[in-house]
């Protein structure tokens, strides 16, 4: 009766398995994989769409600072007040020349670029001269009597008032024998110190920027890609578009009709300039991977029914063996094994007698693991909290350096400063205990190098570790606090320039002593009496760190006023042969 019972159990389990995967297959998942698909694509493309909207900006960004160029300079600004003041007629030969030359050589030095995309800028004081500086030299000249003032990007200039004027795609016809297609940006020069307008200065790009950028975008099975302005103009497109689609793609609407195909848009805002980042997804492409899904759909279908005929049999089969399987668990726990368990199924004596099983198992394990799993949560728990004092410890110092840059206004030191912290917040921020010896000298390199800024001439930096050291692991941000000790309180307070010195080798033992990793880190400095000085957080974090990642390792500390100090880091082989 029993047997009878697990047999009408199989064959309802048979039936189900066939009927399932076809409800399955013919309801659901072509509604799911038709909403998967149009999500994953639309997701994908937003990534690329918003990382290319960054090289734009970054690009506009190039030509604005451009635009600013003639406040960097006092000459030219000179100039531009003379041009532009109601006396300008009045100059005297001399000032005419000087601020002539100033304009047409010492400017263009300060416009020159090295992105071949680049075309140039113009320069309009308000005495209608013009200046244009280009990449190939002073051969483009400006079209006799064209009417500047009058152009849709001379007024949105004056209009922006000092700000930065976003300008779309038109053709360079003002200047003589050129006719390509750019776009720019434009800003009005003010007199700083009466808003007095001076003049407008623009400066063009190829529009083959843009399409060198679009390039990045990966459009297949008829995807196109293109670019809009503030005012939903098309700027750029990878494949010419009908006039009806230009027009539904200003007016903004979310899926796009052509004559013979629809088109969904995803689209991304340039935020500085307001242009549009749209993508046209054509609908049909969809249409076919769904077809294919119908076909795999079908033949799941099919070896369903194949895997569910094998399962028929083998299972009835296993249903006479509980036993076999009881003795083959019973074994593995004698070896040692307490994470296997017996399959129960079902509700019957012997499903009964595999619970009891599993519970005696289950409770054995537990009454083995519990004092060692506790006592290895407490020891990474205590590790954990000693790391994370090293990093604010470490940011605070370094934060006040940067303050230190700002405040004597070292500009670009700051900013090689901010990189450098960049790159050691990144190791900093990973979520590992040790890290080999190479990835911690290779961020003290970069934290010597941001020190460097700082100290300049004072601070010496020699960096050694032999190759044999470089792949043993050692508790991150292990040398940082020696570091930073050895510079704030060694070197900082002395009047000579110093020397900083980190080493790391293996040093081979004699007698009883093991073979043991050697660090030294020694500075020429000011040095302390260890007798009555404490030590700081700092290190006394760093002593707990090594002690629980190596319990034979020790750290020793050699230090005389006048003389400067030696730290001493040694970690035995065989505790690093353990982990």
């Amino acid at each position: 009766m029993r047997l009878q019972s697990i047999r009408i159990k199989l064959t309802l389990l048979f039936l189900a398995t066939i009927v399932f995967p076809v409800v399955v297959i013919i309801i659901a998942i072509p509604s799911y994989y038709q909403q998967l698909i149009t999500s994953q694509e639309s997701s994908q493309m937003e990534e690329t769409l918003t990382a290319l909207t960054f090289s734009i900006e970054t690009y506009l960004d190039d030509l604005d600072r451009m635009t600013i160029t003639p406040y960097l300079n006092d000459d030219v600004m000179r100039s531009l007040k003379l041009k532009s003041s109601s006396a300008s007629k009045q100059l005297t030969p001399f000032e005419q020349y000087e601020a002539e030359q100033t304009l047409s050589n010492t400017l263009p030095k300060f416009l020159k670029n090295t992105r071949k995309d680049i075309l140039g800028t113009i320069l309009l004081p308000m005495d209608n001269s013009v200046y244009i500086t280009s990449p190939k030299g002073y051969d483009n000249k400006a079209v006799e009597g064209y009417p500047f003032e009058k152009q849709d990007w001379y007024i949105e200039a004056l209009k922006a008032d000092g700000s930065v004027a976003f300008i779309s795609v038109h053709v360079q016809n003002y200047l003589e024998g050129a006719g390509a297609e750019v776009f720019s940006v434009a800003r009005l020069i003010k007199d700083p110190d009466s808003q007095r307008p001076l003049g407008v200065i623009m400066a063009d790009a190829d529009t083959a920027a843009l399409e060198k950028m679009m390039q990045g975008i990966r459009l297949e099975n008829g995807t196109i890609a293109a670019i809009l302005d503030n005012k939903r103009k098309l700027i750029y497109a990878s494949r010419k578009l009908p006039a009806n689609v230009e027009r539904q793609l200003a007016a903004g609407v979310p899926i796009v009709k052509d004559t013979q195909e629809s088109y969904r848009v995803v689209s991304e805002t340039v935020s500085r300039s307001k242009w549009y980042i749209v993508v046209l997804f054509p609908e049909s492409v969809t249409k076919k991977q769904l077809q294919r899904i119908y076909w795999v759909g079908g033949l799941v279908a099919a070896a369903g029914l194949i895997i569910s005929l094998v399962l028929y049999f083998t299972v009835s089969h296993w249903m006479v063996t509980p036993f076999k399987q009881m003795v083959q668990v019973m074994k593995r726990v004698q070896r040692g094994n307490l994470q296997t368990f017996y399959p129960v199924k079902g509700n019957d004596e012997i499903a009964q007698l595999g619970k009891n099983l599993n519970t005696m198992i289950s409770q054995l394990g537990e009454l083995i693991d519990r004092e060692f799993r506790a006592a290895l949560g407490q020891r990474n728990a205590e590790y954990r909290a000693l790391q994370s004092q090293i990093q604010p410890h470490f940011l605070y110092n370094t934060l006040n350096g940067f303050i230190g840059l700002n405040r004597t206004g070292q500009s670009v030191l700051l900013e090689r400063a901010i990189l450098s912290l960049s790159g050691m917040m990144r190791y900093t921020l990973e979520h590992n205990d040790l890290a080999m010896l190479q990835d911690e000298m290779n961020f003290i390199s970069k934290y010597c190098e941001l020190q460097q800024m700082r100290f300049a001439e004072k601070l010496e930096i020699q960096i050694d570790y032999s190759p044999e050291a470089a792949g043993i692991p050692v508790p991150k941000l292990l040398l940082q606090p020696f570091v930073e000790n050895a510079i704030i309180h060694g070197i900082e307070p002395s009047d000579n320039p110093c020397l900083l010195t980190i080493e790391a080798s293996i040093i081979s033992g004699l007698d009883d002593n093991p073979d043991r990793l050697d660090i030294r880190i020694a500075d020429n400095g000011v040095g302390y009496d260890p007798g009555t000085e404490r030590e700081g957080v700092g290190i006394t974090n760093v002593r707990e760190r090594l002690r629980l990642a190596y319990e034979d390792s020790g750290v020793s500390v050699e230090s005389e006023r006048g003389h400067g100090t030696i730290v001493r880091i040694q970690i035995p082989l065989k505790d690093v042969s353990k982990r």
